[in-house]
């Protein structure tokens, strides 16, 4: 299957990686920086029969990859993604958030429909080993009734970290704490808890970054449809480096809590049912990956492959993405409104949050 890649900064490598490990042909990257993507051919020992292109439309008339994978700045992605449809007919793995605007999310997903392709939203964290166990546990009901649930996001983002993209932070192609560290976990903690949301009232601050244009710091209180409720915490200013990633579930006849860096490691297993061993548990699926980003994009691939391949929908379809996206942009909107948001959130974008923490 051929694969090209767009966007050739910090996450690049992750795809490269996951492309080369499910023998996917890579015909093409693509970046403004010709620097960027020498690094890459380099580092990655790419052939000479990859390709180098500065204009991905072009690189999608001349290559016509199969699956395009889109790791540009957020700001970006909706645009690319829909030329990747029309021009190229491609498949697509657009990198976390989807979009930055709601309209840009249900364009996406509309002209997936139209142009009969597979949409993959990259959370990749929803294939960690031991989300997938916490998962299976939700349906089977392993819970009971489901009562509240935690997300955390303790990370620390520096000046050098902001510095090396001048997009980062800003409201037209990024956002915050919220939306760039955390809305993995975010989408963790609205996939296990229901998905449906009936209202949610958050927080967001500038506390430390006084070089960006975006909260560092976002608190959110979720009430979920069927009853149960939601906490968010993401910051990006924890001294001296990254604390955790962390998610509970609390329901009437089980916990769990996952940690570690990026939720890779369970480490608390406790159900009525007793049926597993919760020492096994944690030995059996844990993981212990060398950055935030984990292990997870090399199956998210395999399973868009599949879906390709099956005319099926994959795992993490564009909708996943779209509903991450939402909880986010609601959080904002109260945060600057001071009151209570309702679900669903028809029509929202960060720049409608610009100049927010002048």
């Amino acid at each position: 299957m051929k694969y090209a890649l767009i966007g050739c900064g910090r996450i690049s490598p992750n795809h490269i990686v996951a492309a080369q490990k499910n023998n996917l042909e890579i015909v093409a990257i693509c970046d403004l920086s010709e620097r960027n993507m020498k690094d890459k051919m380099l580092k990655f020992r790419l052939p000479d029969s990859v390709n180098c292109y500065t204009d991905y439309k072009e690189m999608l008339t001349k290559e016509k990859p199969e699956l395009v994978a889109i790791a540009t700045e957020s700001g970006k992605h909706a645009q690319i993604a829909v030329d990747c449809m029309t021009i190229g007919h491609a498949n697509l793995i657009i990198e976390k958030p989807i979009a930055l605007s709601l309209v840009d999310a249900d364009r996406i997903i509309e002209t997936a429909h139209k142009e009969n392709v597979v949409v993959c939203a990259c959370h990749q964290n929803r294939f960690n080993k031991s989300i997938q166990k916490i998962r299976e546990a939700v349906e089977m009901e392993r819970f009971g009734r489901m009562f509240h649930g935690t997300a955390h996001v303790r990370w620390t983002r520096d000046y050098e970290y902001y510095s090396r993209a001048k997009w980062r932070g800003t409201w037209e192609q990024d956002g915050g704490a919220l939306m760039n560290q955390c809305i993995h976990n975010i989408d963790l903690l609205r996939w296990m808890m229901g998905d449906e949301i009936d209202c949610v009232v958050g927080m967001t601050d500038k506390l430390k970054h006084n070089y960006i244009e975006a909260e560092d710091l976002g608190i959110a209180l979720i009430k979920f449809k069927n009853g149960a409720y939601g906490i968010v915490e993401g910051t990006t200013n924890v001294y001296p480096s990254n604390l955790e990633e962390t998610l509970y579930l609390f329901g009437e006849k089980g916990t769990v809590k996952a940690g570690g860096s990026s939720v890779n490691v369970i480490e608390e297993w406790r159900f009525a049912d007793v049926l597993d061993d919760a020492e096994q548990v944690k030995q059996q699926f844990h993981e212990n990956p060398p950055n935030v980003y984990g292990y997870g994009h090399t199956p998210l691939y395999e399973d868009v492959v599949n879906a390709i391949k099956n005319g099926t929908q994959p795992y993490v379809n564009a909708e996943a993405g779209r509903r991450a996206l939402e909880l986010v942009l609601a959080i904002y909107q109260s945060a600057a409104t001071g009151e209570v948001v309702k679900f669903p959130l028809k029509d929202c974008d960060t720049m409608r949050f610009q100049g927010r923490f002048d």
